[in-house]
């Protein structure tokens, strides 16, 4: 979007940025105006007491309306100056003011674009195991099943959606002391079995690292990345937890081939994946998302190994 305020209602947008900078500028001016006015009454009643008696004089009454005339026209001046100055500052104070709205509005135009794109595939699914499974009540238990499992992957699918669709801030969170080490021993071991199935072994190295943070967010996190290095893993996925000064970093690798250059800049975005690849293209917005609410960030360093650093709590080092 840009400096510009621009959304698929650039227009409208620009008018309403217009509007309030005008009402911002019509206050002041009536406030600026009202002063002005003041100034010049209580001006021109010194001059006139100045001069007293000389103003029944011609030269005397034309001194005060001479004199009365440049201060007119300095606070007309004065007043032209500063209405450009305040014009300026409201049009910058209405596109700050109205700048989260348009963020919002634009999250919520992705979101729906989103759900109605990656929805339909779960739904065209299940109405066509549906429809395979009427009147035929062998495959209905079957069809039946399948339903559940689209239906269940329909639901994720939302969740984090939804999730993406909410800015990342600390207040999006549940503040607790979380030890990273923690959450990696328990992650790794959901996963132990599945993995050893397909022949691939995950190793872990963790220390512990307390941040300030959400267990469940962070425990999506971690799922996530381990997740997303089983899928592309030949035989091996490393874990490591530890600390770096005053962040907690936590880091997975795997032994595959690494990730595309046509991706590398894209990983976190939103159904950026491999055209290969079985998953929905959300795990690792999630996980930027998740990193970026703690105050941290994620990146990729080298070919297949994805960092995520954190701010560690106010907590002594193990």
């Amino acid at each position: 979007m840009g400096d510009r305020l621009q959304t698929g209602r650039g227009t409208g947008d620009r008018h309403v940025v217009l509007r309030l900078a005008g009402s911002y500028l019509a206050v002041f001016l009536l406030v600026i105006g009202a002063l002005s006015v003041l100034a010049y009454l209580l001006i021109a009643a010194q001059y006139r007491s100045a001069l007293g008696p000389a103003l029944s004089l011609p030269e005397g009454a034309a001194a005060l309306s001479s004199a009365l005339r440049n201060v007119l026209l300095s606070i007309l001046a004065l007043d032209a100056a500063l209405g450009i100055v305040v014009g300026a500052a409201s049009l910058a104070l209405a596109r700050s003011a109205i700048r989260p709205l348009i963020e919002a509005r634009a999250r919520e135009a992705r979101f729906a674009a989103d759900v109605a794109h990656e929805l339909r595939t779960p739904l065209g699914v299940i109405s066509s195991v549906a429809q395979a499974a009427r009147g035929n009540a062998v495959e209905q238990e079957a069809a039946l099943a399948k339903v559940s499992d689209e239906a269940l992957d329909a639901s994720v699918l939302i969740a984090d959606l939804l999730t993406l669709a909410r800015h990342p801030e600390t207040r999006n969170l549940v503040r607790e002391p979380v030890d990273l080490a923690g959450i990696a021993v328990r992650s790794v071991r959901e996963r132990e079995a599945n993995a050893t199935k397909s022949g691939i072994e995950i190793t872990l190295d963790a220390q512990s690292a307390i941040v300030d943070g959400d267990e469940r967010r962070l425990s999506q996190l971690l799922r996530n990345l381990i997740d997303n290095a089983l899928r592309y893993a030949r035989t091996h996925v490393g874990v490591s937890v530890g600390v770096d000064g005053r962040t907690a970093k936590v880091s997975v690798t795997d032994d595959g081939p690494g990730v595309p250059d046509a991706l590398r800049a894209h990983i976190f975005e939103r159904f950026a994946k491999d055209p290969d690849s079985q998953g929905s293209g959300l795990g690792l917005a999630i996980c930027r998302w998740v990193a970026r609410s703690h105050g941290g960030d994620i990146w990729l360093e080298g070919g297949s190994t994805l960092v995520c650093g954190l701010p560690r709590g106010n907590y002594p080092s193990p």
